[in-house]
């Protein structure tokens, strides 16, 4: 799944190609990828056609576009709702000339009103993600995803009360990565990269951290995403692209993640990997050391 360095790519050539211009004829080619909009395929290409496009905004791995245009119902302002994308496994979000062949799992079309010739096509192997209208909350985030917390990319993300929670739970320093409520956008590949950098083992209990080792394990994180955004994301295949189809190379940088039996880059000891919740944690065994397990004292 792509994570927030990918997202952000395509929110940055979303902002470029497509805000400001008004949509025209929408087509949904298969309902799977509207799914999320109750009301159906044909209210969601009724609704979205003859909109413009606001703005390109993100939160975690969440992508909407407010829009104007007129409300979308009584009582709603202008600009009050927003198209929502989540690319799930393989979504891909595609600026592509109106002439391009279609792609094989293309899923919806939206054209524009203007000379430009170019469309924003969905574009979705595995039919995980999709697209759906949703109202804006006061501070301008779709209602469906206001409970996802600030990325720490975004300048007001709270890294005082991200520490408050961190302690407060009862669980383990990569799983409170990838809790969307206390951090968003950070997912499987780029936290193990920053436990790597932050010579934290992924099971270490949250309960154990100081807020100087936090506020570095932070560092870490926001250093990863950042050197990633620089040159496009991480991409494994080609179904991780910005909208003009291209993928990212931070794969070629990566310390951690994908690097099974190789050589730490810091101490030569070969990378593990072990199954977790489903997915793999890759680690080195010497700088990132596993917790003690506190056995309870024998009684006579």
């Amino acid at each position: 799944m792509p994570e927030l360095p990918e997202v952000e790519v395509v929110r940055r050539g979303l902002e470029r190609w497509i805000v400001g211009r008004s949509t025209a004829e929408v087509a949904v080619l298969h309902p799977r990828a509207v799914r999320r909009h109750v009301a159906g395929a044909a209210d969601f290409a009724a609704r979205l056609s003859g909109r413009r496009v606001l703005e390109a905004r993100r939160r975690g791995k969440y992508l909407w576009l407010p829009l104007g245009g007129g409300p979308f119902e009584e009582g709603a302002d202008d600009g009050d709702w927003a198209l929502l994308a989540h690319l799930g496994m393989s979504g891909q979000l595609l600026v592509q000339p109106a002439d391009a062949p279609d792609e094989k799992h293309l899923r919806v079309r939206i054209g524009f009103q203007d000379e430009l010739n170019t469309e924003l096509r969905f574009v979705d192997q595995r039919t995980f993600g999709g697209l759906s209208l949703h109202p804006l909350t006061g501070d301008g985030v779709p209602d469906v995803v206001a409970h996802i917390n600030r990325d720490p990319l975004d300048p007001e993300f709270d890294e005082d009360a991200f520490l408050r929670a961190l302690r407060a739970r009862r669980t383990t320093v990569k799983r409170a990565l990838l809790d969307q409520s206390l951090i968003s956008g950070v997912g499987n590949i780029y936290a193990d990269e920053a436990l790597w950098r932050a010579g934290l083992h992924y099971d270490r209990p949250t309960a154990t951290l100081t807020r100087p080792r936090v506020s570095e394990l932070l560092t870490h994180v926001r250093a990863v995403m950042e050197e990633a955004l620089a040159v496009g994301g991480t991409s494994f295949d080609s179904l991780y692209v910005n909208v003009n189809g291209e993928s990212g190379y931070f794969d070629r940088s990566l310390d951690a993640y994908g690097r099974e039996d190789e050589p730490c880059r810091r101490c030569g000891t070969p990378i593990r990997r072990r199954p977790w919740m489903n997915r793999s944690s890759y680690y080195c065994p010497r700088c990132q050391r596993p917790p003690r397990i506190r056995r309870p004292l024998a009684t006579r």
